[in-house]
C-alpha cells in the first residue's frame, strides 16, 4: 500500500512555512494521540502517520529530499544504502531507558586493566497529554555512582597506587588444572583487575567511585508516545579503569 503525501497528511500546502507545519502537526497529534483515543486503531494509524510526516517536513534536509524525490528520498526501504534512522532511533524511549545503551567489550584479551563502560540507568518519566504532544522540558533527580575525585577512580590513597596482583601476576586470570585439562578462571584475589589496593582511598574506601545525587534537564520532543525513549549519553554510572560513563 502506497504512502500518502506528507503535505496531505498534515493538511498543508507544499509551500507551507515551518510554523504552519508545526501548527498542523500539533493539531493532528492532539486529535489522534493514543491517550485520547484508547483502543482506536484508526486514530493510532493517523497519529503515527502524522508523526512520520512531521519528522520529514520539519527537517530542512529531509524536506528538500522529499520534495525532489518523494518518499524514495527519505525512506530507507527504497533502494540500498545505510545511515539515517527512524523517529524512535533518534529520540529513543521517554518511558524506558533514558541513559544510553550498549555493553562491555569482549574478545579473548586478558581482563586486567580493561576499560569498561559504566552501567546504564533507567528513569520512568510521566507526561500529561499536552506535554506529550507539544513537547516540554523536565528536570529529573537521581542517585548514581560517579568517579571519586579524591583518587581519580584508582581506589588508592593519594600518593599511592594499586599494586600488581601477586597471584595472577597482573593478568587478572589464573590457570587451574583439572586432570588432563587446564582452564582459565578469574583471579580470586584481585577479581580480574590485575591489581590490588593495599592503601585504599578514604573517600571511596577503595571502590574508585562514590554515590552522588544529580539533577538533569531533559528536553522531551513533540509527539512522543508511551514506550518512546530518550538517551542521555554519558549520564549513567561511572566506568571502570578509565572507561566512559554509561
Amino acid at each position: 500500500m502506497s504512502k500518502r503525501d506528507y503535505y496531505e497528511v498534515l493538511g498543508v500546502q507544499k509551500n507551507a512555512s515551518e510554523a504552519e507545519i508545526k501548527k498542523a502537526y500539533r493539531r493532528m497529534a492532539m486529535k489522534y494521540h493514543p491517550d485520547r483515543n484508547a483502543g482506536s486503531t484508526d486514530a493510532e494509524k493517523k497519529f503515527k502517520e502524522s508523526k512520520e510526516a512531521y519528522e520529514v517536513l520539519s527537517d530542512s534536509q529531509k524536506r528538500q529530499a522529499y520534495d525532489q524525490f518523494g518518499h524514495a528520498g527519505v525512506d530507507q526501504s527504497f533502494g540500498g544504502g545505510g545511515g539515517g534512522g527512524s523517529f524512535h532511533d533518534i529520540f529513543g524511549d521517554v518511558f524506558g531507558d533514558i541513559f544510553g545503551g550498549g555493553g562491555r567489550g569482549g574478545g579473548g584479551r586478558s581482563r586486567a586493566n580493561q576499560a569498561y563502560r559504566g552501567a546504564d540507568l533507567r528513569y520512568t518519566l510521566e507526561l500529561d497529554l499536552e506535554e506529550a504532544v507539544l513537547g516540554c522540558e523536565k528536570k529529573i533527580t537521581f542517585t548514581t555512582n560517579v568517579t571519586c575525585k579524591t583518587c581519580g577512580g584508582s581506589g588508592a590513597k593519594e600518593g599511592s597506587k594499586p599494586e600488581t596482583c601477586t597471584t595472577c601476576g597482573g593478568a587478572g586470570e589464573v590457570r587451574v588444572s583439572q586432570g588432563f585439562f587446564s582452564i582459565q578462571q578469574t583471579c580470586p584475589k584481585c577479581h580480574g583487575k590485575g591489581t590490588v589496593i593495599t592503601d585504599p582511598c578514604r573517600t571511596c574506601n577503595g571502590k574508585g567511585h562514590v554515590k552522588e545525587t544529580k539533577t538533569l534537564s531533559v528536553k522531551v520532543p513533540e509527539g512522543v508516545d508511551t514506550g518512546d525513549r530518550i538517551r542521555l549519553s554519558g549520564e549513567g554510572e561511572a566506568g571502570q579503569n578509565g572507561g566512559p560513563a554509561g
